[in-house]
């Protein structure tokens, strides 16, 4: 199985949706993913990025799939910090930043939000939710999570799977997935407005650990805008 995860194009927030730069963005995106297909769509329930994913689904003829988990609303009431300026992603804060790149935040690794600076933040509860619904998703396409980015293969499939989302979502989406601690990840990879990331579940033996064949790739962009 190979996980396709789009963010969706450059947005406007109010309304929900996409600038015309976003439209075109959308639709080299689908015209990127028509050239091998994909098997399934699904989309984050927010309008831009359903109006990311709607080209692709239009030429490929593929029903959307809506996964309301995905919303960036909910990560953006639980994973992020007040500023003198107002809320700020912690991957955009500069005190954050700082914070996670101590010692002590590397050491915690995946419990990073036991620090005693995130006491009584929401942090664990949203990351926890992630997981758990993160977990439901790939089961119910056939691979079961047992934990530290191990999956049992319980239906082995070659389908194509693409993800329209977000990018305060998709990191931590993604480093669960990879096993890689949210502090690290949010702050050391990119993902860009409708560029693509690949992410191959490949069976060994009847297990499969999830590896990036590439990373917020834009060459479709370069190419088609």
């Amino acid at each position: 199985m190979l996980i396709i995860y789009i963010r969706h194009g450059e947005p406007t927030y109010d309304p929900d949706g996409l600038t015309e730069l976003g439209k075109q963005q959308a639709e080299a995106v689908a015209t990127c993913l028509s050239i091998d297909g994909v098997d399934q769509i699904f989309s984050s329930t927010s309008n831009r990025a359903i109006m990311t994913a709607m080209p692709t689904s239009k030429r490929l003829n593929k029903e959307i799939a809506y996964l309301d988990f995905a919303n960036e609303k909910h990560v953006w009431n639980n994973l992020t910090i007040d500023t003198p300026s107002g809320k700020s992603w912690l991957f955009q804060s500069k005190k954050t930043i700082e914070l996670f790149h101590t010692q002590d935040i590397i050491d915690l690794g995946l419990k990073w939000y036991e620090h005693p600076e995130f006491e009584n933040k929401p942090f664990q509860v949203e990351m926890s939710r992630i997981q758990v619904e993160s977990d439901r998703f790939f089961s119910g396409l056939g691979y079961l999570h047992l934990g530290n980015s191990k999956y049992k293969v319980v239906d082995e499939n070659d389908d194509r799977v693409a993800v329209f989302a977000h990018q305060g979502f998709g990191y931590a989406f993604l480093s669960h997935l990879l096993n890689i601690p949210y502090p690290q990840f949010c702050t050391h990879f990119e993902l860009g407005h409708a560029e693509i990331s690949l992410i191959e579940f490949k069976n060994e033996e009847g297990y499969s650990y999830p590896k990036v064949l590439s990373l917020s790739n834009r060459s479709h962009l370069d190419k088609e805008i």
